[in-house]
């Protein structure tokens, strides 16, 4: 008796994976056109509200076109429908952005349906020539009679240097035909195409055996100590957990050497500079075998980045989680069950109780919010002693000559040389006639206050003159300030100094 019932049970669990229910929708064709529109391998991760958007786009230019068999519902419900067929997965980002991705279910169905609009051929030179050589160096890995394997590797050493030998004596390259590298490239660009839903089944993984870690968790109750007991050894696991798992810690053990994908990127960039690659690839396999290994580093960084956000969720529940709290919670409640059971012994059938579903609230006419702080009362700290700390001691003349200006002494000045005989030219020679002592830095600011607040001076903004100070240790400063010339006045008219009074000059008055 034939095994067809076996065969119908395995057949019937294939097709009711998610891959084969995508393909077999009814509106599967709108369903994979707008996935292959929306999803490219440079956009893997879509934003929640313009996947929407984009959604509703294509619906409404499908029926535009011409299209009636659509399917029902906005943007927004159909990628809700999608997520529960398990064709799209939403998740949240670092910075808090709602993305839809494609599941590993709906890349396989991608890939399908692409290889499907690919030409190739069933059977040719390409494929028999890839099984053999592919049996060959699997039988060189894994013989387990050493002789053999090393009369395999002495056949294929021998093999390659003849090549090699015939080449250095200018031996004539061997040609290939148009349908050898019209296979090759397809079954290299499949190989590329499968990376994605290859990456995506790891990631999925990962998030399973999160939610399982995390439901058993919350399911037993148990001691915190074995909880986390159970968290390392399961952590030391994750990798062997799946069989996804382990092939990704060997596909990733290849892949980070650096010399190989470098050893790739060149062996790429040569097929695609060949000859015969203008006329059989177009614009999107150059695109997608040029980014071969951009897509494998972006596969392993997200695969990392999920083992790494499933360790961090389970160190989080580890850390937040109450033993005690839930304890008192299961306390609460079985007390609240058995009250219950002993109330129903005793009540009626329509016996009510009022029960409030809020607390009410309480009534605080004030609330404290700063209370008695006994340091607030302690009195000040004990003065330091810094008698022996007392800095030289300081004449008075010391004391004036860091002071602010002398107006006093400036104002006699300003007065004196007004009702001299001689004229007085401009601001500038008056200063370099004072006294040292009346010729610091400070005592230009005086000065410009002094004839600011008198009528008998007029500033010219269109030249400089310079002010030579002198400092009180002995240095010398050079400032540049506008001209400032008296006003000619009769020999009865003094200068006002009805507005000559102490006061600070303003900022532009010291430009």
């Amino acid at each position: 008796m034939s095994d067809v019932v076996g065969e119908l049970a395995r057949v019937t669990g294939a097709f009711d994976q998610p891959t084969l229910t995508l393909l077999y929708k009814g509106h599967a064709r709108v369903v994979i056109a707008i996935f292959r529109n929306a999803f490219t391998r440079d956009h893997r991760t879509i934003p929640a509200a313009r996947l929407h958007a984009q959604v509703d786009t294509y619906l409404d230019q499908l029926r535009i076109a011409g299209f009636t068999d659509l399917p029902a519902g906005s943007g927004r419900d159909l990628c809700l429908r999608w997520m529960r067929g398990q064709w799209l997965v939403r998740s949240v980002e670092d910075d808090g952005t709602e993305v839809y991705t494609l599941t590993s279910h709906a890349q396989d169905a991608l890939n399908l349906v692409t290889s499907l609009t690919r030409e190739r051929a069933s059977l040719s030179e390409h494929r028999i020539a890839t099984i053999i050589n592919a049996v060959r160096r699997f039988n060189t890995e894994v013989n387990p009679d050493r002789g053999a394997r090393v009369d395999i590797l002495n056949s294929e050493i021998a093999r390659l240097t003849r090549e090699r030998d015939r080449l250095l004596e200018g031996g004539d390259l061997p040609q290939v035909s148009a349908d050898y590298m019209l296979e090759g490239y397809g079954e290299l660009l499949q190989l590329v195409a499968a990376l994605p839903s290859d990456f995506a089944r790891v990631e999925e993984a990962f998030t399973a055996l999160r939610a399982q870690i995390l439901s058993s968790f919350r399911s037993e109750d148990r001691h915190a100590g074995d909880v986390i007991d159970d968290y390392l050894r399961r952590t030391d696991s994750l990798m062997t957990a799946t069989a996804e798992g382990r092939a990704f810690e060997g596909a990733f053990t290849l892949l980070r050497d650096d010399e190989l994908l470098l050893q790739l990127r060149e062996d790429l960039s040569a097929l695609l500079s060949h000859p015969m690659a203008e006329d059989i690839l177009n614009d999107t396999d150059r695109r997608d075998l040029r980014g071969t290994v951009g897509l494998i580093r972006r596969g392993i960084d997200a695969v990392l980045a999920q083992r790494n956000r499933v360790t961090a969720t389970l160190r989080e529940y580890i850390q937040t989680h109450n033993t005690v709290r839930d304890r008192e919670l299961d306390s609460t409640l079985r007390q609240l069950d058995a009250e219950l059971v002993r109330w129903m012994a005793s009540a009626g059938p329509r016996t009510s109780v009022p029960l409030p579903l809020l607390p009410a609230r309480v009534d605080v006419h004030h609330l404290r919010e700063r209370f008695h702080n006994p340091d607030d009362e302690a009195g000040p700290p004990p003065l330091r002693d810094v008698t022996r700390q007392r800095p030289d001691g300081l004449s008075l003349e010391d004391l004036l000559a860091q002071g602010g200006p002398s107006l006093d002494q400036l104002r006699a000045a300003v007065h004196q040389a007004v009702a001299s005989d001689e004229p007085l030219t401009s601001l500038g020679r008056l200063f370099d006639t004072l006294d040292a002592p009346l010729r610091r830095p400070v005592e230009i600011f005086g000065l410009l206050h002094l004839t600011t607040n008198m009528d008998g001076f007029v500033r010219d903004e269109d030249h400089r003159e310079v002010y030579r100070a002198l400092r009180p240790d002995g240095s010398r400063r050079d400032l540049a300030v506008p001209v400032i010339e008296p006003v000619s006045h009769g020999p009865d008219s003094p200068p006002n100094t009805a507005n000559d009074r102490p006061g600070r000059p303003t900022r532009s008055e010291l430009a």
